[in-house]
C-alpha cells in the first residue's frame, strides 16, 4: 500500500480562560482575560448603522437575565501562523461571545422568529456551537438604528462592529507564547492513494437578512475579509477538512 501524503498541517493552540473582568487594557494572563470597554465609543462611531454596543460578563450562575435576540455565539480564535486550514491557530476555551441586537424601536434582529427573552430559557448549553454548563460568556448587545427597512445592512452591521470588538481580543491572544498553551493539536489533510474518497455534503442557508454564511474569513470565524455565500451566488464550495475546522466557513443564522 503507498504511503500517506501529508498536503497541509494545522496547529491549534488553546488557551484557557476561568476568570474575566474589566480593566484599562485587554490581557490574558495566568488564565485570566481582562477586558477593555475603552474602543466601543470608536468602533459605534466608525459603524454606519450602530447606535450603541455594550460589552458585559455573564457568569455560568447568572443566565437569569433578560436579552435581544441572539444573532451569534462565536468563538475566540485567531491566526498566528498560514492562511485558514494551515499553519498555527490561537483558540480560547472556557468562553464564548454572545452576540445580541435590536434597532431603536425595539425591533429585534431576527426573521422567523426572534429569541429575545431570558437567556435562561432561550439557550440551549452543552451542545455544539454552544457555550457549556461551565463557560464564561462575552455579551456584546448592538443597537441598530430605528426606522430602516430591514435588509441584511442592518444585522450585517452588528456583526461588523462585534468583529471589531472581537479583534482586539484575538490580537492579544494572537501574542501568546506557544509555551502558554494549555493544550496543543495537530491535525493533517492527507491524501491516500488507492482509498476511498469520502465527501461530506453540507447544505447551509444563503436567503439574506439573518439566514447568511461568511466564508474563507481573514480570522477563523471573523469576519472582515470574508465572502458571504449569498454574494457568491450560493454555489457549491469545496473546503479542506482542516478549513472546515479551522473556522472558515461561519454561520450567521
Amino acid at each position: 500500500m503507498e504511503k500517506e501524503i501529508i498536503l497541509r498541517r494545522l496547529v491549534i493552540r488553546s488557551f484557557h480562560v476561568n476568570q474575566i473582568e474589566v480593566a484599562e487594557k485587554m490581557t490574558l494572563i495566568n488564565n485570566k482575560l481582562k477586558l477593555s470597554l475603552a474602543s466601543i465609543e470608536g468602533i459605534v462611531s466608525q459603524t454606519n448603522l450602530v447606535e450603541k454596543m455594550s460589552v458585559s460578563i455573564i457568569k455560568p450562575s447568572d443566565h437569569n437575565c433578560e436579552i435581544n435576540t441572539i444573532m451569534d455565539i462565536i468563538p475566540i480564535s485567531t491566526k498566528v501562523l498560514g492562511g485558514l486550514g494551515e499553519g498555527i491557530t490561537h483558540t480560547m476555551t472556557g468562553v464564548y461571545v454572545l452576540l445580541t441586537g435590536a434597532d431603536e424601536d425595539g425591533k429585534q434582529m431576527s426573521e422567523f422568529g426572534s429569541s429575545e427573552g431570558n437567556l435562561s430559557e432561550k439557550l440551549f448549553l452543552n451542545r455544539a456551537g454552544t457555550p457549556s454548563a461551565s463557560d464564561l460568556i462575552i455579551h456584546i448587545d448592538v443597537t441598530l438604528t430605528g426606522g430602516q427597512i430591514y435588509d441584511r445592512n442592518l444585522p450585517l452591521a452588528a456583526f461588523k462592529a462585534s468583529d471589531a470588538y472581537i479583534q482586539e481580543i484575538r490580537n492579544v491572544l494572537k501574542s501568546k507564547e506557544s509555551a502558554e498553551a494549555t493544550e496543543k493539536h495537530e491535525f493533517f489533510d492527507k491524501q491516500k492513494p488507492n482509498r476511498k474518497k469520502v465527501v461530506i455534503v453540507k447544505q447551509i442557508a444563503g436567503q439574506g437578512a439573518m439566514y447568511d454564511n461568511q466564508l474563507f474569513s481573514d480570522e477563523p470565524s471573523g469576519l472582515k475579509g470574508g465572502k458571504s455565500i449569498i454574494d457568491m451566488g450560493n454555489v457549491p464550495i469545496i473546503l479542506s477538512a482542516n478549513e472546515y475546522r479551522d473556522g472558515a466557513l461561519r454561520s450567521m443564522t
